[in-house]
């Protein structure tokens, strides 16, 4: 039963998905895309490059390749026209687009817009006209919203809502839905994140209702709830003051008047002191309630339920300002039908998403062991110079004890040969004495 309801889905989504208007889609699967997309030269030396790639992790290394930013603190402007402009008066409108943000962005933007088929694609920039702005923009922690802004009689219109965009490195598909009784849908991976009503969170028109001019507040119109009771008097013992000298100081024994001036006791707080008085409050008798300004249609107001319309829908494109650059767009779609947006982001985001991340995380691991190694290697270098080090340090203890033993064995050797030139100048002394002894006095 379960398979057969599958099968029927299946196929009403294959219906669904022929019937489907598809007016602009881009997979950039290959360099042709150079022919369809035109770059602005508005900023000059100031325009950043695009490039065709799948960046460092993906699914798919053919299939996942899609145009990224290049260059840091550049502004970056690219455009495709579409075949056939179209009016969406009438039909869904549904803008999805892939934006993978691989340089962990810290301020740039992520979104797309679609302008009429007039635009001049050579000068497209910041002031450029366009129908819709929509996708992420991230600048520092305070901005990280999607941003939905529709142009409406020469205005660009943000939305009331704060839409929280993605923020990782991952790739992340952004779609866009506007129906034709006026109310939209924003999706972040396929999930509803927002939705509602066009005139009711944008300002397309002026308030249905507004103030009367003419209406004002009556003056004897009291609107206090409560009022000080006219009964209720201050007791005559209320007013105390609020500090008092300490009846506990005693003035020093060596307080000199004339040098220290005359002794003062410290002030304390006063135990009697009851603060200001205040007459209790009692419910108001001629209270009436807040007053409210009566409100009349305005004149002003005039209803329209093509909020959604425009006429002439004739090109997308990208006008961004990235700090630093490696943002990855890819597999854009303009069309009429949710269910072959549904369908599309299948067979393109859903397999990137789960590809990418896998090899990311292999990267990662990789990255882990490589950082862990070197940690270890580094370890072990600092713990050999550091054994190598203490080598040295013990060899000079031993050179430095071998060279007082030398010494002190060199002066024990002095010590020794002295010993003989005693012994040999005491036995000269002796035969001198001999030799004295011998020698007859009168020779001498």
């Amino acid at each position: 039963m379960a398979l057969g309801r599958l099968v029927f889905l299946a196929l009403v989504s294959c219906i669904l998905a022929e019937d489907a208007k598809v007016y602009f889609v881009e997979k950039f699967e290959d360099e042709s895309y150079t022919d369809r997309w035109v770059e602005s030269t508005f900023k000059g030396s100031d325009a950043g490059k695009f490039k065709w790639t799948a960046g460092k992790f993906y699914n798919d290394a053919d299939l996942d390749k899609g145009i990224q930013t290049s260059e840091d603190a550049k502004f970056y402007g690219i455009s495709a026209k579409f075949e056939e402009a179209f009016s969406n008066e009438g039909k869904t409108l549904v803008i999805q687009f892939q934006v993978k943000h691989e340089q962990n962005i810290d301020c740039g933007g992520g979104y797309v817009k679609i302008y009429d088929s007039k635009v001049d694609q050579k000068q497209i920039h910041g002031d450029t006209p366009y129908h819709i702005m929509f996708g992420p923009d991230i600048c520092g922690p305070g901005t990280k919203k999607v941003h939905v802004i529709f142009t409406y009689k020469g205005k660009n219109l943000l939305t009331k809502k704060d839409i929280r965009c993605k923020d990782d490195e991952f790739t992340h598909l952004y779609t866009l839905i506007v129906k034709p009784d006026n109310t939209y849908e924003v999706r972040i991976d396929g999930s509803k994140v927002e939705s509602g009503d066009l005139e009711a969170d944008w300002d397309f028109l002026p308030p249905k209702k507004i103030k009367d001019p003419e209406a004002k507040k009556p003056e004897d119109w009291d609107d206090k709830k409560k009022i000080d009771d006219p009964e209720d008097k201050k007791p005559e013992d209320w007013d105390k003051p609020q500090n008092i000298p300490d009846p506990d100081a005693k003035k020093p024994d060596d307080w000199d008047d004339e040098i220290d001036g005359e002794w003062e006791p410290p002030m304390i707080d006063n135990p009697d002191y009851k603060g200001e008085w205040k007459p209790k409050q009692i419910d108001n008798p001629n209270y009436k309630g807040e007053w409210i300004h009566p409100e009349i249609d305005n004149p002003e107001y005039e209803a329209d339920d093509a909020l959604y319309k425009y006429d002439d829908i004739g090109a997308i494109g990208f006008d961004l300002w990235q700090v630093k650059s490696g943002t990855i767009f890819d597999n854009i779609l303009v069309t009429d039908s949710v269910e072959h947006a549904e369908s599309f982001a299948k067979e393109t985001f859903d397999k990137t998403k789960e590809g990418e991340k896998k090899m990311k995380d292999e990267q990662d691991e990789k990255e882990r062991k490589e950082r862990e190694e070197e940690e270890k290697k580094q370890k072990e270098e600092e713990a050999k110079k550091k054994a190598e080090e203490e080598d040295e340090e013990e060899e000079e203890e031993e050179e430095d004890e071998e060279g007082k033993d030398t010494e002190e064995k060199t002066e024990e050797e002095a010590k020794e040969e002295e010993k003989p030139s005693e012994e040999t100048a005491t036995e000269e002394e002796e035969e001198d004495k001999t030799t004295e002894e011998a020698t007859p006095k009168d020779e001498l």
